[in-house]
């Protein structure tokens, strides 16, 4: 059965984790076969070291928000000598608040507008031993008190961009699409959160590949003097961008 699964472009450590916690794997192999995702079968996945609990309430962490996190994280050890109080708009399972309290100095709070994504977030905290405070709130609708970190992978699919099936028709659409070309949740948040912010800050954002001349261009309207930077992912392509006062 591995082989089959594997023969399915699927790597051989989630075949191997598949068939450790299957109860039938001959229906998920069907589910397979229909490009549902098996994070979504296995229920888990690694990302930055921890465990982190999925289902289709939730995003499926990828890859490039590990580098997201960790370009954070190398961010903030540079910017402050003290304990960081950090945001994260739009958490989805918590894997990025959870792995920034594991490895900074910080006090977190983590934000979401469904229900079901910060149950899932908030086990996730208990199960990797974090303490966070989770908010129900659509951006910074609930939020008060001042950040020195708002860190965010908001939405940022245009409705008419083409995507992969098993994408499309397993994720939740709340958490991949967004109006105003993929850009309503950047305008949104980089509009409002000035005064969630304390003087010396940081604005971590993973963005769409086509998409950092525009938020730039957006941003420097609101931050007319703090240092933008735009970072790659390991394709090659524009992926974070990161707004700094010093």
């Amino acid at each position: 059965m591995i082989n089959k699964i594997t023969d399915l472009g699927i790597s051989n450590t989630e075949a191997k984790e598949l068939l450790k916690v299957s109860k039938d794997i001959e229906t998920d192999y069907k589910k397979l076969l229909n490009r549902y995702p098996i994070q979504y079968l296995i229920g888990y996945v690694n990302f930055y070291g921890y465990q982190i609990n999925v289902n289709e309430n939730v995003l499926i962490p990828r890859y490039e928000t590990e580098y997201l996190v960790e370009k954070t994280i190398n961010l903030s050890k540079k910017l402050f000598n003290d304990k960081v109080k950090i945001l994260d708009v739009g958490t989805g399972s918590g894997a990025i608040a959870i792995s920034l309290s594991k490895n900074l100095n910080s006090e977190v709070t983590a934000s979401d507008i469904s229900e079901e994504c910060l149950n899932l977030a908030k086990q996730n905290s208990i199960n990797n031993e974090t303490k966070i405070e989770f908010i129900k709130s659509d951006i910074f609708q609930n939020i008060n008190g001042k950040y020195d970190i708002i860190i965010s992978n908001p939405p940022y699919i245009d409705y008419n961009e083409e995507i992969m099936d098993s994408v499309y028709n397993y994720e939740p659409h709340l958490a991949l699409f967004a109006e105003d070309s993929g850009l309503y949740f950047y305008k949104k948040i980089l509009s409002e959160c000035k005064k969630y912010l304390n003087d010396k800050f940081l604005i971590a954002f993973e963005i769409g590949y086509q998409q950092s001349k525009s938020i730039i261009e957006f941003a420097r309207t609101i931050f007319k003097t703090e240092k933008i930077i735009t970072e790659k992912d390991l394709s090659g392509k524009d992926r974070y961008i990161f707004i700094i006062s010093e």
